[in-house]
């Protein structure tokens, strides 16, 4: 899908990136198609509801993290998804009230839902938008009344970057790029997607999630190429890892049967 051509309808017959997420959290926002096309997923890639659980914990740890130990108190959130327990703003606002949360996704349920659930809470916004339109987001309304960007700011890209093809001006390292230009010192930028080693698997994946989807899907790509996105930041301990090895609070986590495909990454800090 181009940049900036959003769908404003909902078609239940296709499946989504942040509807199947949704179903592999336990969540109810989905549909048949979503269902089954994780049914399809798991034959090859049968990690894959450990994987997003434990994808899941590591945003939560991260926001608690960074709102906690570092004094962050602005997110603004890439492709958040659908709307579920413990989300970014319950965890960083369950540090201090006063933090502030914008999400932004192109999916019209992510708008629905999330708008209905941030009814009432004045420090918290769901906008509409492609992640790859950076002047768009950081110039929307809602993003000017909620984030100053004169000071440190955590921008998160949790397991999206696999959801946009490679492009020179819009691809992942282009996007982390040009956003990273427009923060201030003692920013943060938390990055991860899917990756694997194995290229019968970055294949199966993305030809996969390319046809289920309809063209809303990037790839599959290797540890090697999410390590670029971080380049020109300081990489916070314990580095760039899979994901449930970072600041992991609890041995009791659910493990990944499998190693076919891994979600990778970590936080930046711009210094």
């Amino acid at each position: 899908m181009e940049p900036g051509k959003l769908s404003t309808s909902i078609d239940a017959t296709v499946p989504t990136a942040a509807r199947m997420y949704d179903h592999y959290l336990g969540g109810k926002d989905n549909y048949a198609s979503d269902r089954a096309a994780c049914e399809e997923l798991d034959k090859v890639v049968p990690s894959t509801r450990a994987l997003a659980l434990n994808n899941r914990r590591f945003l939560q740890r991260v926001v608690g993290t960074l709102a906690g130990d570092f004094g962050i108190r602005q997110f603004l959130d890439h492709g958040s998804g659908l709307p579920t327990q413990n989300n970014v703003h319950q965890v960083a606002q369950a540090v201090d009230p006063a933090s502030r949360v914008v999400y932004v996704d192109n999916d019209p349920m992510v708008l629905v839902h999330g708008r209905a659930l941030l009814d009432q809470n004045n420090n918290t916004a769901v906008i509409h938008a492609d992640m790859r339109e950076t002047d768009q987001i950081f110039s929307h309304p809602d993003t000017e009344r909620l984030i100053d960007f004169s000071q440190p700011v955590a921008v998160l890209f949790n397991s999206v970057f696999h959801c946009i093809p490679d492009s020179d001006t819009d691809g992942p390292l282009a996007v982390a790029r040009r956003v990273r230009e427009r923060l201030a010192p003692g920013s943060f930028m938390v990055m991860c997607q899917l990756v694997s080693e194995d290229p019968e698997v970055r294949k199966f994946v993305t030809d996969f999630m390319d046809q289920a989807t309809q063209g809303h899907w990037g790839r599959v790509r290797q540890q090697k190429d999410v390590a670029e996105y971080f380049d020109g930041l300081e990489i916070l301990e314990p580095g760039l890892v899979e994901v449930s090895t970072w600041r992991p609070d609890t041995e009791v986590a659910p493990r990944q049967l499998t190693q076919e495909w891994i979600e990778f990454g970590g936080v930046g800090r711009l210094v």
